[in-house]
């Protein structure tokens, strides 16, 4: 495919359907957004409101806005942000709750350090496209909430929730399909983000060193000998299950590598480039002959569904791997999970498939289903394409 061509598709995919979608179908009347929408498009009254949902559509919104410049993304980056700020953060003890009703009242109120990463994700993001203090002032309180409450300064790395007060909580799973592990390879990617994005607009001494040690605990722990993440771990750095992600493979292979990269520290980038191109390469064992990736394997059993964030993830780490490495193969992968994505993922009355072959129980858009993964995809190709080499 003609690259010019692929970048136009991308782009028009963002605009005419993604953030149109969004804008559409998801702005809550009464305030932030709407809970969900099911498969069939229909909107299911009285669905919670999650702080995961509600950050991704913060950074995806603050992000278009400042790479598109279209009033309308930042008004709606704003209602995002102003539903976090407002309702989200917690003016009790700190930190943000899970979810709320759909109200808007806190309805979860323990404190998950993967959604709390992904607001200061989404905050930073703001503050970069638009310079508002209240954005990063929330996103660096956000910040330090996790160092103060999550961080394990004996054992190194991140635990995965506490009750409201920072206390102690028996179920630390992120949900009901994960295991109840005190630390896990998803989490501290996601903090990886997090500080990353921060980093960037902010040049705080300790956090750089928190994110230089995080990115070393992917290089030197999480990624296994084969190259692919190990996902769950107990306190003590054990490994737990013998699960394999390949879509989270392949996007660790660019979030590492984004992170090296604001962190400019050339041996680092050096080291991280080594250990990327390995995991990128265990993450194609889950390529299926039509350009779709598989969703993860167990055992000897591999779940062959094709999710759409997977997919999404798929395109930009190719991407990543051919700028890295200039080797053709990686952009022709990145141009035939494009296809596939093109062919049986996106619905035609607008945003994607939560996976092909299409499941009637799935979201369309919901506590996960959100806006991120795709938009993110068609905005690192547009940026890519303007900057080669990132």
């Amino acid at each position: 495919m003609d690259q010019s061509q692929f970048v136009k598709e991308v782009r028009q995919e963002l605009t005419d359907n993604i953030l149109r979608f969004w804008a559409d179908n998801m702005v809550d009347p009464q305030g932030g957004f709407y809970g969900k929408r099911c498969s069939d498009g229909s909107l299911e009254a009285g669905s919670e409101k999650g702080l995961i949902l509600n950050a991704r559509i913060l950074w995806t919104f603050s992000s278009a806005y400042r790479i598109l410049k279209d009033a309308e993304y930042l008004a709606l980056a704003d209602r995002a942000r102003d539903e976090i700020v407002n309702r989200f953060i917690d003016r009790t003890f700190g930190g943000a709750y899970w979810s709320l009703d759909a109200a808007g009242n806190p309805l979860s109120t323990k404190k998950q350090y993967y959604a709390i990463a992904f607001a200061v994700y989404g905050l930073a993001e703001h503050f970069r496209a638009t310079g508002s203090r209240i954005s990063l002032d929330a996103a660096i309180s956000l910040f330090q909430s996790i160092e103060e409450h999550s961080f394990d300064g004996e054992k190194n790395g991140y635990i995965e929730a506490s009750e409201r007060d920072w206390g102690p909580i028996e179920d630390m799973r992120l949900s009901e399909k994960d295991r109840n592990d005190a630390k896990t390879m998803n989490s501290h990617l996601h903090i990886l983000e997090g500080y990353t994005a921060l980093l960037r607009v902010w040049k705080d001494e300790h956090l750089r060193g928190q994110l230089h040690n995080l990115l070393n605990i992917f290089l030197e722990i999480i990624t296994g000998a084969d190259g692919h993440l190990q996902l769950f771990f107990d306190e003590n750095w054990t490994r737990q299950g013998d699960v394999q992600s390949f879509g989270h493979d392949i996007e660790a292979s660019w979030l590492m590598m984004e992170a090296a990269q604001v962190l400019e520290d050339p041996v680092l980038m050096e080291k991280t480039k080594t250990v990327c191109n390995k995991i990128a390469a265990a993450a194609m064992e889950g390529l299926m002959p039509d350009g779709g990736l598989s969703y993860e394997r167990e055992g000897d059993r591999i779940d062959s569904d094709r999710h759409w964030w997977v997919q999404a993830e798929c395109v930009v780490g190719c991407w990543n791997q051919w700028q890295l490495t200039g080797d053709e193969i990686w952009k022709e992968r990145s141009e035939h999970a494009w296809k596939f994505i093109k062919k049986y993922i996106i619905r035609e009355q607008g945003e994607w498939w939560w996976r092909y072959p299409q499941h009637p129980e799935d979201d369309l858009a919901g506590f996960w289903k959100c806006p991120y993964h795709n938009g993110r995809m068609c905005m690192e190709l547009l940026e890519r394409n303007d900057n080669p080499i990132k």
